[in-house]
């Protein structure tokens, strides 16, 4: 179902900046605590920065670490959402969507 689907990306992104807000993290070890590959820790982090979160990449002795640095006033107000093609849409109406 694309609700579960969509939900469980949703679900991902929000432990993805509790991890990183957490501690600073390189994409090696949040790709394993995200149980993803690197490559879409990339996206998770392009995704995130794309929705107002300002997550900068900080080089220290053992290389490049994502830093959070803040979140848009609206990441607090618990609302689930998925940007698709420009439009936000509720998670509650993407079950009616199809591919």
């Amino acid at each position: 179902m694309p609700y579960e689907r969509a939900h469980q990306i949703e679900q991902r992104f929000e432990r993805a900046i509790h991890i990183i807000k957490q501690n600073s993290h390189n994409s090696r070890e949040l790709a394993a605590a995200l149980g993803v590959s690197r490559p879409t820790v990339q996206r998770i982090v392009a995704e995130l920065k794309q929705r107002g979160h300002v997550i900068r990449s900080v080089g220290d002795e053992h290389g490049w670490r994502y830093e959070l640095v803040s979140s848009p006033p609206s990441a607090n107000r618990g609302i689930d959402t998925l940007v698709t093609n420009e439009t936000i849409y509720e998670l509650e109406c993407l079950e009616y969507l199809t591919t």
